[in-house]
């Protein structure tokens, strides 16, 4: 087990880190020298652990091994499974210190927070686009490397964001797939459903 404390056998001289393993102080040591030896060859990522690169892969692969035992949800993320079993469990371990907002995700706890602190660290070099969420600056980025996957099959309007080609795709179809349950209402957008939901009928 690591930790920051002087019990352990192996100590990072650089912040204290301790673990017990002489081959993790090595991996560790590389979050200081920035060294990353590992590249994946289908792309410009490069890591410092060969397990990362071992799980970037799954990107480019497609492949999903790690499977929910109560849905059938799959992933190629270990990390992801455990966030998504968390869903069945209805536990929500990171806890907003402003209001009663809790996550599954620390990341979405990240985000949420700029609501009350207006912090936002993550930041496109590029334009100067600001957000509180680091998935969202890699959606956003894409803009500028054209990584514009979705495509529109009527136009030639395309986005880095399927949520975006969905809602254009109201221009040409008309279709607001998103319905509520509890009334006539319909919407292109699944959070604005939600809003809907939680603005109308929570309150009757």
């Amino acid at each position: 087990m690591e930790n920051y404390t002087e019990e352990k056998a192996h100590i990072c001289k650089e912040c204290g880190y301790g673990t017990d393993i002489k081959s993790n102080l090595t991996k560790h040591i590389k979050i200081h020298t920035g060294e990353k030896p590992y590249k994946c060859e289908q792309c410009d990522y490069r890591t410092a652990s060969k397990s990362t690169l071992d799980t970037h892969m799954a990107k480019h692969t497609g492949e999903k091994p790690y499977v929910c035992g109560e849905c059938g949800f799959r992933t190629g993320y270990k990390s992801h499974l455990a966030s998504h079993m968390k869903a069945h469990t209805g536990e929500k371990p990171h806890q907003c210190d402003y209001c009663d907002y809790s996550s599954v995700r620390k990341r979405d706890l990240d985000a949420h927070l700029a609501k009350h602190t207006g912090v936002k660290p993550y930041l496109c070099w590029q334009c100067g686009y600001r957000t509180a969420d680091r998935s969202s600056l890699r959606k956003h980025v894409k803009i500028h490397t054209g990584e514009l996957h979705h495509r529109c099959q009527l136009c030639e309007y395309s986005t880095a964001r399927k949520g975006d080609l969905d809602r254009h795709m109201v221009q040409h179809t008309g279709v607001k797939p998103y319905m509520c349950g509890k009334c006539e209402y319909t919407t292109d957008n699944q959070s604005n459903l939600t809003k809907h939901i939680k603005m109308i009928h929570k309150k009757v």
